[in-house]
């Protein structure tokens, strides 16, 4: 299929640019982290100078992919650093095109002067002044990072694989999720052949939790409340229960994905606590209501099969918007 992507526009803005600044979404993910710094592999590939700058620090369970700490976050920028950026002439944002999930990125972005582009693969997003670059039929943006780098003609090389490997396989669910097809596993062999040992990253991603994310998932999943004659599945963690568990914001990561396992049931929400009162609300699906839609009406956006959104109303007010939204979509479901 071909890609919605103009690739040549893509590479022309590329070789067109010296100094790149890389930054994606707040609480970084697999994708969002492997993204970045594979890109900023292929950029140096191309004799570019590139920094790497997040609104939010990487999360210990992922601080593997960068042991030489090349992702710099907002809050721990030097002065040097500043004046750097201040004269980047390309800003990239990797897996996002929305203001809400730049966060403390927002206000920076909007001043700088430089030519400024989205790479991503979400379908819904904002104008924040930037070409656009997107696929929402790619499977991550991990994805979309290997034909960039097929587009500037940069080889694969291992350590480029590596990052690529994390970022499609975690927003796939370890190449579980509906979104993988055909040539997601075509992209996964190229990489395996550079080297990369699936087992290894498995073992890194999957089998290093810490005693308090195995506490916080078994408190979380004690608390499933069922709706709609099990068709939904509602979590909640407030901050108490991070603290009861001995566990970080970040040991959250996909506990909803755990809830939706739940035989005959049909969508999974997750309302989390943020340290500073508002809440980050995941939504799931495995049938054919759009998560995203739903997402919307909090101000969000994603996939149809899994999206997300905040909120700054109190834990009953969204719980109950959410619930009579997501039963509006089931009878809906229902009735077509």
């Amino acid at each position: 299929m071909k890609s919605p992507i103009n690739w040549s526009q893509f590479t022309e803005i590329i070789h067109s640019s010296s100094r790149v600044l890389l930054t994606a979404h707040q609480r970084p993910d697999g994708d969002c982290l492997g993204s970045e710094l594979a890109m900023r592999l292929i950029l140096l590939a191309l004799g570019k100078e590139v920094q790497i700058v997040n609104p939010h620090p990487t999360p210990p369970n992922l601080n593997f992919l960068d042991q030489t700490n090349f992702i710099k976050p907002l809050e721990r920028l030097t002065q040097e650093d500043k004046i750097w950026i201040n004269h980047a002439d390309l800003v990239i944002v990797l897996d996002t095109s929305s203001w809400a999930q730049l966060g403390k990125m927002a206000p920076v972005f909007k001043v700088l002067q430089a030519r400024k582009l989205v790479l991503d693969h979400h379908a819904k997003g904002d104008d924040i002044g930037a070409e656009r670059f997107i696929d929402p039929e790619a499977e991550a943006t991990g994805i979309l990072v290997v034909q960039a780098a097929d587009a500037l003609n940069v080889p694969l090389n291992q350590e480029i694989a590596e990052a690529v490997f994390v970022a499609i396989s975690t927003d796939t669910g370890w190449f579980r999720f509906s979104s993988v097809n055909a040539q997601t596993y075509r992209t996964a062999a190229r990489l395996i052949d550079t080297g990369v040992v699936p087992a290894t990253f498995y073992r890194k991603l999957y089998e290093q939790e810490s005693l308090g994310r195995i506490r916080l998932i078994g408190q979380t999943l004690a608390q499933i409340e069922p709706h709609f004659n099990g068709k939904l599945m509602l979590v909640r963690i407030m901050l108490n229960d991070f603290d009861k568990a001995g566990a970080l914001s970040s040991d959250s990561e996909d506990i909803i994905n755990m809830a939706l396992q739940v035989k005959d049931s049909q969508m999974a929400v997750l309302i989390s606590e943020l340290k500073d009162g508002s809440f980050k609300i995941s939504f799931r699906s495995r049938c054919t209501i759009d998560c995203s839609s739903i997402a919307a009406q909090f101000g969000g956006g994603g996939h149809k099969k899994a999206a997300g959104a905040s909120s700054n109303l109190p834990y009953e007010k969204i719980k109950q918007s959410v619930l009579q939204i997501i039963e509006n979509a089931l009878n809906h479901l229902e009735l077509s």
